[in-house]
């Protein structure tokens, strides 16, 4: 990519990742080709669907927490780096509001923009949901999809703002539920 190309793609992505904190998913892409000085054309030149603006800011938030689940598993009881990781998750959900919903929906269509990025978060979290399992640290009789699904139910209340104060009573609880009571420190 040219140099003024590129820097044409940081800046839509950076004005992009500010609308979609304010507005969530469903954000304007008009509001973002108006905020970034730009023409509708050139925002659809770089990013021709929301989905593929939406998969150009979510994938390096997502590869940094497929890359934070490494450094939680090394640094950490399998325990703490699932709870570490599951934390992080909710809260990346959060800094992307109304993202929950595209995130589930990539996963079960391969052909979405989001599928790689989304398949490969969740397989993070279900590998450190397997180690905390050998380790006796984690029930067994929930999966990646179980913990996905406990991840877009916060996310969900996080967003709804008679439920928004009680979110992180609420993850401890589930933290709780999904952790072996002598792992819990």
């Amino acid at each position: 990519m040219r140099a003024d190309a590129q820097k044409n793609y940081d800046h839509l992505l950076e004005t992009g990742r500010e609308v979609v904190a304010e507005q969530g998913a469903e954000a304007s892409m008009r509001e973002v080709a108006r905020r970034a000085g730009v023409g509708i054309g050139t925002l659809y030149r770089h990013f021709p669907t929301r989905e593929a603006l939406l998969e150009a800011l979510l994938r390096e938030s997502f590869d940094e927490l497929t890359a934070k689940a490494a450094q939680f598993e090394a640094s950490a009881s399998k325990g703490d780096a699932l709870v570490s990781w599951l934390r992080e998750m909710v809260a990346l959900t959060h800094s992307h509001r109304g993202v929950i919903a595209s995130m589930t929906a990539a996963i079960a269509e391969p052909d979405s923009a989001l599928h790689a990025s989304c398949v490969s978060l969740r397989a993070s979290g279900a590998h450190l949901l397997a180690s905390a399992q050998e380790q006796g640290e984690a029930r067994t009789d929930i999966d990646g999809t179980d913990l996905l699904a406990l991840v877009s139910a916060l996310a969900w209340l996080n967003d709804q703002p008679p439920f928004a104060a009680r979110v992180d009573r609420l993850f401890d609880m589930i933290a709780g539920a999904i952790l072996l009571p002598q792992s819990r420190s």
